[in-house]
């Protein structure tokens, strides 16, 4: 089949969103060249094969695409299949609510409640590849102890014996059912970590699994083996039903045996895959990780970091790991490419962990040391997110004034609880965004720009302090009464610098 094309003339003002979530720190694209292709680029985060813009116009395609942003044109290139090129009169808003509807309709669920109304606990960064009952136990324990409310809390990688051996170690989780009847007793939900590959080298399994057919084969019919972060892997075909089957029973024995609740799909990137791969189904590499996305609609516990063409589904998506930093590979990403989720149809969204859960900040590194204040203005960037995640444990790196920052942030979480799970329900219903830009609320206002503030549904203007050592900020006032968390009544439209000391997120209700 021939390649397709199609151009398209930048109108005045025109602002385009959509393609790869890491790209959200770009957007809105509009101003600067911008290229990226979803054929062999969409990976480490949510892609999906959509570009929508605040002039009433979008794309859409069921395959991945190539685009290019250049010299006020909008070029797009497909292998296969077609283009849907819609134009018409209308908001950022209605242009992605006709989008989602005729292209990624809402399912009408949600995933659990609560991870919208308390916060999580991930112990990837706190205790690395070495979890244990023990110090799983210790760390909620010590939520509670300092104050933080209990909620969801994940065994992160190397709970398990082997990769595809999904099994409690027994030398570090010697009970995990008295483990989770107590985790279960303190308040929490538990989750585990858990991914695609299978490790060759655990002998039985991986002669099991090959026999049956149920592992990825490369272009000469071999058991595919693949490098990840984790060395090498054989990789699950997600596009078998057996396979798929001897899966979730793998993970539904656990729920009955131990009380597990639910599971982090980590991996299933679509780099991991290749266009030569023979599997059940034939799909592209993007089409794979699509298959992966499918299985946690099984369970309503359930976290996933890549995902393709999966909007509008009750699935948890958390941004990429962010760095320990100030800046664009840390907490300057959070809200942009929160926002770039929204707009990409993944509404229930999770920014990364709170101060950053990339592993190589902190994994044998001697020089590592942790900025207090950073850590405080991750946890308050985060509460007002439909959901907020805790690894490295504030009581631990933290002196009482900022222990009692983030716990406040926490609580604040809390509070909103409700108010953020009827947005949920609200998604799951319409597709909208949860947390939502300002040019989508307010659309006559010239905000496509502004990506340091966001709106909570249509009434809750949030404004995070994202630089080191500020204690103010300026926000942009859309038109109303805005009533501030400090009792201060600002009236928009309008720029106004407001007071934001270290225990401060500012947020205003509009009136």
């Amino acid at each position: 089949m021939a390649k397709k094309k199609l151009e398209i003339e930048r109108s005045p003002g025109e602002f385009w969103w959509g393609g790869n979530i890491d790209d959200g720190i770009h957007m809105p694209l509009g101003e600067l060249d911008h290229a990226r292709d979803l054929i062999s680029e969409a990976r480490n985060n949510q892609a999906v094969p959509l570009l929508l813009s605040n002039k009433g116009r979008y794309i859409w395609s069921e395959e991945p695409f190539r685009f290019e942003l250049a010299e006020g044109r909008l070029t797009l290139e497909i292998e296969s299949g077609d283009f849907v090129y819609r134009e018409r009169n209308g908001s950022l808003r209605e242009t992605f609510r006709t989008a989602a509807e005729s292209h990624f309709p809402a399912s009408g669920s949600i995933p659990e409640e609560l991870f919208f109304t308390m916060p999580q606990y991930n112990l990837w960064i706190e205790l690395q590849y070495n979890p244990t009952q023990e110090k799983t136990l210790a760390y909620a324990e010590g939520v509670l102890a300092h104050g933080l409310p209990p909620g969801v809390i994940m065994i992160d990688d190397n709970w398990m014996e082997d990769y595809g051996v999904w099994k409690f170690r027994a030398d570090r989780f010697p009970d995990p059912k008295a483990m989770t009847d107590r985790l279960h007793e303190l308040g929490f939900k538990v989750m585990l970590w858990t991914c695609p590959f299978i490790s060759p080298d655990n002998a039985a399994n991986f002669r099991y699994l090959e026999r049956e057919g149920f592992l990825l084969r490369d272009e000469n019919g071999e058991t595919a083996i693949r490098r990840w972060w984790n060395g090498y892997s054989a990789v699950l075909d997600c596009t078998n039903a057996a396979a798929v089957a001897w899966y979730e029973n793998e993970l539904k024995r656990l729920m009955d045996d131990f009380g597990i609740d639910g599971y982090k799909f980590d991996a299933g990137d679509p780099q991991f895959y290749r266009m030569s791969d023979k599997s059940a189904k034939s799909a592209h590499p993007n089409g794979h990780c699509e298959s992966w996305a499918k299985i946690g609609l099984n369970f309503p516990l359930n976290e996933y970091r890549a995902c393709w063409k999966s909007a509008g589904q009750p699935l948890v998506q958390r941004l990429a790991d962010k760095n320990h930093s100030w800046h664009r590979d840390g907490l300057a990403s959070l809200i942009p490419n929160g926002l770039a989720q929204g707009l990409a149809g993944y509404a229930f969204t999770c920014p990364d962990m709170i101060g950053g859960g990339q592993i190589g900040d902190v994994e044998n590194n001697p020089d590592f040391k942790l900025d207090q204040e950073l850590f405080v203005r991750y946890a308050q960037c985060s509460a007002l997110f439909p959901m907020m995640q805790f690894s490295t444990a504030p009581w631990r790196v933290l002196d009482s004034e900022h222990l009692s920052c983030c716990v406040e942030a926490a609580k604040l979480h809390e509070a909103f609880g409700p108010a953020i799970l009827a947005l949920a329900h609200h998604a799951a219903v319409t597709g909208e965004p949860i947390i939502r830009h300002l040019a989508y609320v307010f659309p006559e206002g010239g905000y496509e720009r502004i990506q340091d503030q966001f709106m909570l549904g249509d009434q809750i203007l949030v404004a995070p302090v994202l630089e080191k050592g500020a204690r103010s900020r300026t926000i942009a006032f859309p038109p109303g009464s805005w009533q501030g968390d400090d009792g201060n009544i600002i009236t928009g439209p309008c720029q106004q610098p407001v007071d934001a000391p270290l225990s401060r997120l500012p947020w205003y209700r509009l009136m």
